[in-house]
Protein backbone atom coordinates (compact mmCIF):
# COMPACT_ATOMS: atom_id res chain seq x y z
CA UNK A 1 0.00 0.00 0.00
CA UNK A 2 1.76 3.38 -1.16
CA UNK A 3 1.55 6.39 1.00
CA UNK A 4 -1.25 8.44 -0.67
CA UNK A 5 -3.22 4.97 0.05
CA UNK A 6 -2.26 4.69 3.75
CA UNK A 7 -3.49 8.54 3.91
CA UNK A 8 -6.96 7.91 1.72
CA UNK A 9 -7.45 4.58 4.10
CA UNK A 10 -6.87 7.10 7.28
CA UNK A 11 -9.32 9.10 5.65
CA UNK A 12 -11.79 6.93 5.47
CA UNK A 13 -11.55 5.90 8.80
CA UNK A 14 -11.93 9.39 10.07
CA UNK A 15 -14.88 10.02 8.29
CA UNK A 16 -16.99 6.39 9.27
CA UNK A 17 -15.98 7.49 13.01
CA UNK A 18 -17.42 11.03 12.55
CA UNK A 19 -20.38 9.47 10.69
CA UNK A 20 -20.89 6.64 13.35
CA UNK A 21 -20.51 8.87 16.22
CA UNK A 22 -23.16 11.85 15.00
CA UNK A 23 -25.34 8.90 14.43
CA UNK A 24 -25.25 7.73 18.19
CA UNK A 25 -25.32 11.01 19.25
CA UNK A 26 -28.97 11.94 17.27
CA UNK A 27 -30.66 8.67 18.78
CA UNK A 28 -29.24 9.76 21.97
CA UNK A 29 -30.33 13.56 21.68
CA UNK A 30 -33.51 14.52 22.81
CA UNK A 31 -34.10 17.56 21.19
CA UNK A 32 -35.63 17.01 17.95
CA UNK A 33 -34.17 20.37 16.19
CA UNK A 34 -30.37 18.63 17.54
CA UNK A 35 -31.46 15.27 16.11
CA UNK A 36 -31.59 17.15 12.63
CA UNK A 37 -28.42 18.76 12.80
CA UNK A 38 -26.51 15.46 14.04
CA UNK A 39 -28.29 13.69 11.19
CA UNK A 40 -27.44 15.95 8.69
CA UNK A 41 -24.31 15.73 9.68
CA UNK A 42 -23.51 12.28 9.87
CA UNK A 43 -24.98 12.22 6.56
CA UNK A 44 -22.13 14.26 5.33
CA UNK A 45 -19.47 12.12 6.94
CA UNK A 46 -21.02 9.01 5.56
CA UNK A 47 -20.83 10.68 1.93
CA UNK A 48 -17.11 11.64 2.32
CA UNK A 49 -16.15 8.20 3.32
CA UNK A 50 -17.87 6.36 0.59
CA UNK A 51 -15.50 9.18 -1.36
CA UNK A 52 -12.22 8.00 0.40
CA UNK A 53 -13.69 4.28 -0.16
CA UNK A 54 -14.02 4.51 -3.75
CA UNK A 55 -10.60 5.98 -3.96
CA UNK A 56 -9.24 2.74 -2.52
CA UNK A 57 -11.28 0.50 -4.72
CA UNK A 58 -10.15 2.51 -7.88
CA UNK A 59 -6.56 1.86 -6.60
CA UNK A 60 -7.64 -2.04 -5.94
CA UNK A 61 -7.25 -1.36 -2.05
CA UNK A 62 -10.23 -3.37 0.28
CA UNK A 63 -11.05 -0.59 2.95
CA UNK A 64 -13.25 -4.20 4.68
CA UNK A 65 -16.26 -3.61 7.18
CA UNK A 66 -17.03 0.00 8.22
CA UNK A 67 -16.24 -0.69 11.97
CA UNK A 68 -15.47 2.43 14.42
CA UNK A 69 -12.27 2.83 16.39
CA UNK A 70 -12.30 1.44 19.87
CA UNK A 71 -11.40 5.05 20.80
CA UNK A 72 -14.95 6.15 18.91
CA UNK A 73 -16.50 3.26 20.72
CA UNK A 74 -15.53 4.41 24.22
CA UNK A 75 -16.49 7.77 23.10
CA UNK A 76 -19.67 6.47 22.60
CA UNK A 77 -20.07 4.08 25.99
CA UNK A 78 -19.69 7.56 27.52
CA UNK A 79 -22.36 9.12 25.89
CA UNK A 80 -24.73 6.48 26.38
CA UNK A 81 -23.90 6.40 30.17
CA UNK A 82 -23.72 10.31 30.64
CA UNK A 83 -25.51 11.82 27.55
CA UNK A 84 -24.18 13.68 24.79
CA UNK A 85 -23.34 16.78 26.32
CA UNK A 86 -20.27 15.10 28.27
CA UNK A 87 -18.62 14.15 25.13
CA UNK A 88 -18.94 17.68 23.25
CA UNK A 89 -16.64 19.54 24.36
CA UNK A 90 -13.78 16.79 23.38
CA UNK A 91 -15.43 16.09 20.56
CA UNK A 92 -15.54 19.94 19.32
CA UNK A 93 -11.68 19.47 20.04
CA UNK A 94 -11.06 16.66 18.02
CA UNK A 95 -13.26 18.42 15.61
CA UNK A 96 -11.36 21.19 15.10
CA UNK A 97 -7.93 19.64 14.99
CA UNK A 98 -9.74 17.36 12.17
CA UNK A 99 -11.34 20.57 9.96
CA UNK A 100 -7.78 21.35 8.26
CA UNK A 101 -7.10 17.73 7.76
CA UNK A 102 -8.51 18.56 3.67
CA UNK A 103 -6.89 21.97 3.35
CA UNK A 104 -3.52 20.82 1.77
CA UNK A 105 -4.82 17.27 0.10
CA UNK A 106 -5.25 17.86 -3.27
CA UNK A 107 -7.60 15.16 -3.93
CA UNK A 108 -10.17 17.20 -1.68
CA UNK A 109 -10.01 20.16 -4.27
CA UNK A 110 -13.42 20.94 -5.50
CA UNK A 111 -15.43 18.59 -3.32
CA UNK A 112 -16.84 20.88 -1.11
CA UNK A 113 -15.52 18.30 2.01
CA UNK A 114 -13.00 20.47 3.07
CA UNK A 115 -15.61 23.33 3.80
CA UNK A 116 -17.76 20.68 5.21
CA UNK A 117 -14.99 19.70 8.09
CA UNK A 118 -15.07 23.60 8.95
CA UNK A 119 -18.86 23.75 8.94
CA UNK A 120 -19.17 20.47 11.31
CA UNK A 121 -16.17 22.16 13.61
CA UNK A 122 -17.98 25.67 13.88
CA UNK A 123 -21.37 24.13 14.57
CA UNK A 124 -19.89 21.96 17.16
CA UNK A 125 -17.84 24.74 18.76
CA UNK A 126 -21.14 26.82 19.22
CA UNK A 127 -23.09 23.79 21.06
CA UNK A 128 -20.31 22.76 23.30
CA UNK A 129 -18.79 26.27 24.44
CA UNK A 130 -22.15 28.06 25.00
CA UNK A 131 -25.38 26.07 22.97
CA UNK A 132 -27.64 29.50 23.03
CA UNK A 133 -25.48 31.94 20.52
CA UNK A 134 -23.00 32.11 17.38
CA UNK A 135 -25.88 30.12 14.82
CA UNK A 136 -27.20 31.56 12.29
CA UNK A 137 -31.31 31.62 11.17
CA UNK A 138 -33.15 29.08 12.19
CA UNK A 139 -29.78 27.43 13.98
CA UNK A 140 -29.83 29.82 16.28
CA UNK A 141 -33.44 29.45 17.30
CA UNK A 142 -32.98 25.61 17.31
CA UNK A 143 -30.78 25.84 20.09
CA UNK A 144 -32.46 28.81 22.08
CA UNK A 145 -33.22 27.75 25.67
CA UNK A 146 -30.85 24.70 25.68
CA UNK A 147 -28.29 25.09 29.03
CA UNK A 148 -25.02 24.44 29.05
CA UNK A 149 -24.15 21.47 30.93
CA UNK A 150 -20.99 19.08 31.93
CA UNK A 151 -18.65 18.56 28.82
CA UNK A 152 -15.42 17.48 27.74
CA UNK A 153 -13.89 19.69 31.28
CA UNK A 154 -15.54 16.81 33.83
CA UNK A 155 -13.72 13.97 31.86
CA UNK A 156 -10.51 16.02 31.85
CA UNK A 157 -10.79 16.86 35.66
CA UNK A 158 -11.52 12.86 36.34
CA UNK A 159 -8.79 12.04 34.19
CA UNK A 160 -6.06 14.67 35.51
CA UNK A 161 -7.30 14.54 38.90
CA UNK A 162 -6.55 10.50 38.90
CA UNK A 163 -2.86 10.95 37.54
CA UNK A 164 -1.97 13.83 39.99
CA UNK A 165 -2.76 11.00 43.13
CA UNK A 166 -1.23 8.32 41.37
CA UNK A 167 1.85 10.20 40.10
CA UNK A 168 2.85 12.21 43.25
CA UNK A 169 1.98 9.27 45.41
CA UNK A 170 4.32 7.39 43.51
CA UNK A 171 6.87 9.43 43.47
CA UNK A 172 6.41 9.70 47.42
CA UNK A 173 6.42 6.47 48.22
CA UNK A 174 9.28 5.54 45.94
CA UNK A 175 10.97 8.20 47.09
CA UNK A 176 10.76 6.66 50.81
CA UNK A 177 11.61 3.41 49.76
CA UNK A 178 14.56 4.34 48.43
CA UNK A 179 15.78 5.71 51.40
CA UNK A 180 14.30 2.27 53.83
CA UNK A 181 12.53 -0.48 51.99
CA UNK A 182 12.64 -2.98 54.51
CA UNK A 183 10.88 -0.59 57.19
CA UNK A 184 7.12 0.59 56.98
CA UNK A 185 8.39 4.05 56.44
CA UNK A 186 6.57 3.76 52.66
CA UNK A 187 3.54 2.52 54.06
CA UNK A 188 3.39 5.72 56.64
CA UNK A 189 4.64 7.94 53.80
CA UNK A 190 2.30 6.90 51.09
CA UNK A 191 -1.23 6.99 53.56
CA UNK A 192 -0.05 10.16 54.66
CA UNK A 193 0.63 11.72 51.10
CA UNK A 194 -2.56 9.98 49.85
CA UNK A 195 -4.57 11.63 52.70
CA UNK A 196 -2.58 15.16 52.75
CA UNK A 197 -2.56 15.46 48.85
CA UNK A 198 -6.73 14.28 48.65
CA UNK A 199 -7.31 17.29 51.41
CA UNK A 200 -5.18 19.66 49.81
CA UNK A 201 -7.16 19.11 46.48
CA UNK A 202 -10.40 19.22 47.89
CA UNK A 203 -9.77 22.71 49.26
CA UNK A 204 -8.16 24.10 46.54
CA UNK A 205 -11.15 22.91 44.38
CA UNK A 206 -13.17 24.21 47.20
CA UNK A 207 -11.91 27.41 47.06
CA UNK A 208 -11.29 27.56 43.71
CA UNK A 209 -15.25 26.98 42.80
CA UNK A 210 -16.50 29.34 45.16
CA UNK A 211 -14.26 31.58 44.61
CA UNK A 212 -15.48 31.56 40.58
CA UNK A 213 -18.91 31.31 41.90
CA UNK A 214 -18.65 34.77 43.90
CA UNK A 215 -17.36 36.25 41.28
CA UNK A 216 -19.69 35.57 39.06
CA UNK A 217 -23.02 36.57 41.21
CA UNK A 218 -20.95 40.14 41.24
CA UNK A 219 -20.88 40.35 37.99
CA UNK A 220 -24.59 39.29 37.50
CA UNK A 221 -26.04 42.00 40.27
CA UNK A 222 -23.65 44.65 37.98
CA UNK A 223 -25.46 43.42 34.81
CA UNK A 224 -28.87 43.28 36.94
CA UNK A 225 -28.38 47.00 37.71
CA UNK A 226 -27.65 48.04 34.39
CA UNK A 227 -30.62 46.25 32.75
CA UNK A 228 -32.67 47.73 34.92
CA UNK A 229 -31.23 51.08 34.76
CA UNK A 230 -30.26 51.42 30.96
CA UNK A 231 -32.26 48.56 28.64
CA UNK A 232 -31.43 50.48 25.63
CA UNK A 233 -28.48 50.02 25.93
CA UNK A 234 -28.25 46.83 27.31
CA UNK A 235 -30.30 46.21 23.44
CA UNK A 236 -27.90 47.79 21.64
CA UNK A 237 -25.17 45.98 22.89
CA UNK A 238 -26.89 42.16 22.36
CA UNK A 239 -27.67 43.45 19.00
CA UNK A 240 -23.86 44.43 18.04
CA UNK A 241 -22.63 40.87 19.86
CA UNK A 242 -24.75 38.98 17.21
CA UNK A 243 -23.59 41.13 14.56
CA UNK A 244 -20.19 40.12 15.58
CA UNK A 245 -21.29 36.68 15.47
CA UNK A 246 -22.41 36.87 11.86
CA UNK A 247 -26.57 38.24 11.93
CA UNK A 248 -26.93 41.02 9.82
CA UNK A 249 -27.84 43.98 11.67
CA UNK A 250 -32.02 43.74 10.82
CA UNK A 251 -31.61 40.07 12.38
CA UNK A 252 -29.99 41.00 15.28
CA UNK A 253 -32.13 44.10 16.04
CA UNK A 254 -34.72 41.78 15.86
CA UNK A 255 -33.33 39.48 17.76
CA UNK A 256 -31.88 41.75 20.51
CA UNK A 257 -35.01 43.22 20.97
CA UNK A 258 -37.43 40.01 21.74
CA UNK A 259 -34.56 38.77 24.32
CA UNK A 260 -34.15 42.26 25.84
CA UNK A 261 -38.28 42.58 26.26
CA UNK A 262 -39.11 39.74 27.55
CA UNK A 263 -38.21 40.25 31.67
CA UNK A 264 -37.50 35.93 31.73
CA UNK A 265 -35.02 35.55 29.69
CA UNK A 266 -32.72 39.19 29.30
CA UNK A 267 -30.67 38.65 32.30
CA UNK A 268 -30.17 35.21 31.77
CA UNK A 269 -29.47 36.24 27.79
CA UNK A 270 -26.77 38.87 28.93
CA UNK A 271 -25.21 36.89 31.56
CA UNK A 272 -24.76 34.43 28.54
CA UNK A 273 -23.65 36.40 26.19
CA UNK A 274 -21.51 39.25 27.53
CA UNK A 275 -20.08 37.55 30.48
CA UNK A 276 -20.46 33.55 29.68
CA UNK A 277 -21.77 32.69 32.69
CA UNK A 278 -24.93 30.50 33.41
CA UNK A 279 -27.02 32.08 35.96
CA UNK A 280 -28.48 28.90 36.64
CA UNK A 281 -25.04 27.21 37.24
CA UNK A 282 -22.22 29.23 37.93
CA UNK A 283 -19.93 26.96 37.52
CA UNK A 284 -21.37 24.53 39.91
CA UNK A 285 -21.49 23.12 43.26
CA UNK A 286 -17.95 24.03 45.03
CA UNK A 287 -18.66 20.78 47.85
CA UNK A 288 -19.20 18.44 45.25
CA UNK A 289 -15.93 20.11 43.25
CA UNK A 290 -14.16 19.29 46.37
CA UNK A 291 -15.60 15.89 47.53
CA UNK A 292 -15.01 14.93 43.73
CA UNK A 293 -11.74 15.97 43.53
CA UNK A 294 -11.05 14.28 46.87
CA UNK A 295 -11.79 10.58 46.03
CA UNK A 296 -10.69 10.67 42.18
CA UNK A 297 -7.05 11.45 44.03
CA UNK A 298 -7.45 8.86 46.35
CA UNK A 299 -8.43 6.29 43.80
CA UNK A 300 -5.13 6.88 41.59
CA UNK A 301 -3.25 7.18 44.87
CA UNK A 302 -4.24 3.38 46.25
CA UNK A 303 -2.10 1.88 43.60
CA UNK A 304 1.15 2.49 44.92
CA UNK A 305 0.28 2.62 48.34
CA UNK A 306 -1.96 -0.62 48.35
CA UNK A 307 1.10 -3.14 48.33
CA UNK A 308 3.23 -1.22 51.07
CA UNK A 309 -0.13 -1.89 53.70
CA UNK A 310 0.10 -5.84 53.38
CA UNK A 311 3.94 -6.25 52.43
CA UNK A 312 7.41 -4.95 52.43
CA UNK A 313 10.68 -4.90 51.03
CA UNK A 314 11.18 -5.72 47.49
CA UNK A 315 8.05 -7.67 46.77
CA UNK A 316 5.93 -4.53 47.99
CA UNK A 317 7.82 -2.22 46.11
CA UNK A 318 7.50 -4.99 42.61
CA UNK A 319 4.21 -5.26 43.34
CA UNK A 320 3.52 -1.40 44.08
CA UNK A 321 5.47 -0.72 40.52
CA UNK A 322 3.10 -3.27 38.27
CA UNK A 323 -0.27 -1.91 39.86
CA UNK A 324 1.06 1.47 39.17
CA UNK A 325 2.53 0.89 35.62
CA UNK A 326 -0.95 -0.04 34.96
CA UNK A 327 -3.00 2.58 36.10
CA UNK A 328 -0.28 4.68 34.82
CA UNK A 329 -1.07 3.51 31.13
CA UNK A 330 -4.73 3.11 31.97
CA UNK A 331 -4.93 7.02 32.35
CA UNK A 332 -2.56 7.75 29.13
CA UNK A 333 -5.17 5.99 27.22
CA UNK A 334 -8.08 7.86 29.08
CA UNK A 335 -5.89 11.56 27.95
CA UNK A 336 -7.08 9.88 24.43
CA UNK A 337 -10.39 10.37 24.37
CA UNK A 338 -9.09 14.52 25.40
CA UNK A 339 -6.40 14.67 22.33
CA UNK A 340 -7.39 11.64 19.84
CA UNK A 341 -3.85 10.42 19.72
CA UNK A 342 -2.90 6.77 19.94
CA UNK A 343 -3.92 4.65 23.16
CA UNK A 344 -0.65 3.05 22.35
CA UNK A 345 1.41 6.29 22.43
CA UNK A 346 -0.58 7.94 25.16
CA UNK A 347 -0.19 5.35 27.61
CA UNK A 348 3.19 4.49 26.71
CA UNK A 349 4.18 8.19 27.56
CA UNK A 350 2.77 7.89 30.73
CA UNK A 351 4.42 5.65 31.77
CA UNK A 352 7.29 6.76 31.04
CA UNK A 353 6.79 10.36 32.71
CA UNK A 354 5.32 8.44 35.75
CA UNK A 355 8.30 6.22 35.93
CA UNK A 356 10.72 8.60 35.57
CA UNK A 357 9.86 10.69 38.12
CA UNK A 358 9.60 7.63 40.21
CA UNK A 359 12.48 6.65 39.66
CA UNK A 360 14.12 10.02 40.24
CA UNK A 361 12.98 10.45 43.80
CA UNK A 362 13.97 6.59 44.46
CA UNK A 363 17.47 7.61 43.42
CA UNK A 364 17.38 10.55 45.84
CA UNK A 365 15.98 8.83 48.18
CA UNK A 366 18.52 6.21 47.98
CA UNK A 367 21.09 8.87 48.48
CA UNK A 368 19.55 10.34 51.50
CA UNK A 369 19.36 7.00 53.33
CA UNK A 370 23.16 6.27 52.46
CA UNK A 371 24.08 9.47 53.57
CA UNK A 372 22.24 8.89 56.73
CA UNK A 373 23.34 5.42 57.87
Amino acid sequence: MTADHKRFKRNWQGEVDAAWTYRLLAQLETQPQLVEIYQRMAEIEAKHARFWSDKLSEAGVNVGEEKPTLRTRIMGFIARRFGPQVVLQTLSAVEQTASHGYDDQREADGTGMAADEHSHARVLKVMADDPNIGMEGGSLARLEGRHRSVGGNALRAAVLGANDGLCSTLSLVMGVAGASLDSRAPMVAGIAGLLAGACAMAMGEWLSVQSARELAQKQLAIESDELANNPEEEEQELSLIYQAKGLDKEEADKLAAKLIGDPNTALQTLSREELGLDPDDLGGSAWEAAITSFFLFIAGALSPVLPFIFWQGQRAMLLSIILSGIALFAIGAGITLLTGRSIWFSGLRQLVIGFSAAAVTYGIGHLVGIAID
